[in-house]
């Protein structure tokens, strides 16, 4: 573990080394180098700026991953149980995954007004076709022994659930996860550009205008830092933990 976090912690250095190395040798102000870079961050969160903006995007990223996973798994899970279900249904997956975010996302502001709401169902609706997609073939790959068990020691619903079905998907609702995570706050970003006041996104098309690379950088950088800092304390050791009954 110490290790594997050692030579994460190197590479990036490695990468922050050649983009020193590559702003050295442009020399413009269009490619500030990271020391730069991170003077602004710790101005911004001095301010105060930084840490609002960022609590509010994490909010909508929450929320919005929280809706996505939880509908999405129940509507996998149905489709992959159910073969009428997943006839039925199946074409309305297919369409939704074949709708640009971006239309999704302007559809919903024109029909419900650039609100909170709005904001994060639209979110929400691009990522919950991906998650049912793959918990659909987490059910399907299902092992039938182990739920034939469930019904000979009646178990009942919630229990054949809850000890029998969801061990077996915890592999797929752990990809779903953090693939999912990743694809959500880039549509944030996207959300809060196009209609929101605040947020990320927001102060991201803000220094865009102002053609200020160097804030551009500095909110990015750290809103990464901080998703792969969640990756790493929160997806990384729940999958370890998740998985330890296949061992």
């Amino acid at each position: 573990m110490r290790s594997s976090l050692g030579i994460q912690i190197g590479s990036f250095l490695a990468l922050l080394a050649l983009w020193h190395l590559a702003a050295v040798l442009a020399k413009s102000s269009l490619l500030p180098n990271p020391v730069m870079v991170i003077e602004v961050i710790g101005e911004a969160i001095a301010s105060g700026e930084l840490p609002y903006h960022l609590a509010i995007t994490l909010m909508r990223v929450l929320a919005s991953f929280i809706l996505a996973m939880v509908i999405g798994t129940a509507i996998g899970i149905a489709m992959g149980w159910s073969r009428s279900f997943n006839r039925l249904f199946d074409p309305w997956l297919v369409f939704f995954l074949n709708i640009p975010a971006l239309v999704l996302i302007i559809l919903i502001y024109v029909w419900f007004g650039l609100i909170e709401i709005a904001a994060v169902s639209a979110v929400a609706l691009n990522k919950i076709p991906n998650v049912a997609v793959t918990l659909r073939e987490g059910t399907r790959a299902l092992d039938k022994d182990y739920q034939e068990m469930a019904r000979s020691f009646r178990l009942g619903f919630a229990k054949t659930m809850v000890h029998v079905i969801l061990p077996q998907l915890y592999p797929y609702l752990a990809a779903t996860a953090r693939s999912g995570l990743a694809l959500i706050w880039k549509i944030v970003l996207v959300v809060e550009l196009l209609g929101r006041g605040n947020g990320m996104g927001f102060q991201l098309h803000l220094f865009f205008q102002l053609f200020d690379i160097t804030n551009i950088l500095a909110y990015s950088l750290s809103f990464i830092i901080v998703m792969q800092a969640i990756e790493l304390v929160l997806f990384q050791p729940a999958e370890r933990r998740i998985s330890r009954w296949r061992r």
